[in-house]
């Protein structure tokens, strides 16, 4: 009963921050969901209440969304997370949770200091590439797109919209993986049911904080997060 409420509560706030921001589910929810379950239990159920979320979402958001960059994102995707499901399965996620960590603290350090990206098609296809990878070994892909996006100078809204669409892309593909090589259970599925009611009602809150959020504070916001998850995967690799 006590993990239950642990994971309403961590879905509720993870939705909520994922709606009013574009972004945050995976990274908020990932680490907290590891604490009380199974590795590969928690990304699974991670993975599932991301697409729920995303598919009630793309709706609504479908009219703001960037489809050229998408389809980049998309295409770039497919061979990162081919790459991805070997490390979920046979390599060393720890090794690989440090580096992403260390590189992720670095590059939010030089966005703190007002780097800047010039976005061009190339450099689209590999930000979608280093995601797939982080889909499918650690179930977190959304690091590399809000470094890319924070530093290019996105919309709030067009950024929100696009990663929403993108995720319900790439979170699907690398549950099938996932899945088709390395299994499931029963627990991951009757969790991730049990988390659906907290999950919409973040969603719903979510929405209304999202027209509140200027283009400053939602700067701010990526930067806690993106220290929050660097920190982390940092701490959880030793």
């Amino acid at each position: 009963m006590e993990d239950l409420m642990v994971l309403i509560i961590i879905v509720f706030v993870a939705s909520l921050l994922q709606t009013s921001t574009g972004y945050g589910f995976s990274i908020v929810g990932t680490p907290f969901l590891l604490l009380i379950y199974p590795a590969h239990m928690a990304i699974q159920i991670n993975i599932i209440l991301s697409i729920c979320l995303s598919a009630f979402m793309i709706f609504k958001i479908r009219k703001e969304i960037d489809k050229s960059l998408l389809v980049r994102l998309i295409k770039g995707s497919v061979m990162g997370l081919i790459f991805g499901i070997f490390i979920y399965i046979f390599l060393d996620i720890q090794l690989l949770k440090m580096t992403v960590g260390a590189l992720i603290l670095f590059l939010t350090i030089l966005l703190i200091l007002k780097l800047t990206i010039n976005r061009t098609q190339n450099k689209d296809f590999i930000t979608g590439g280093i995601s797939g990878l982080l889909t499918t070994s650690i179930g977190v892909p959304g690091s590399p797109l809000l470094l890319y996006f924070s530093g290019a100078g996105i919309d709030k809204t067009t950024l929100r919209s696009t990663i929403l669409a993108y995720y319900l892309f790439v979170y699907f593909v690398s549950l099938v993986m996932q899945i088709s090589f390395g299994g499931t259970s029963k627990e991951t599925w009757i969790f991730s049911l049990l988390a659906i009611p907290p999950l919409f009602a973040g969603i719903i809150l979510g929405q209304l904080f999202f027209k509140w959020i200027s283009q400053k504070v939602f700067r701010i916001n990526t930067y806690i997060i993106l220290m929050f998850t660097g920190v982390y995967l940092l701490v959880t690799s030793f």
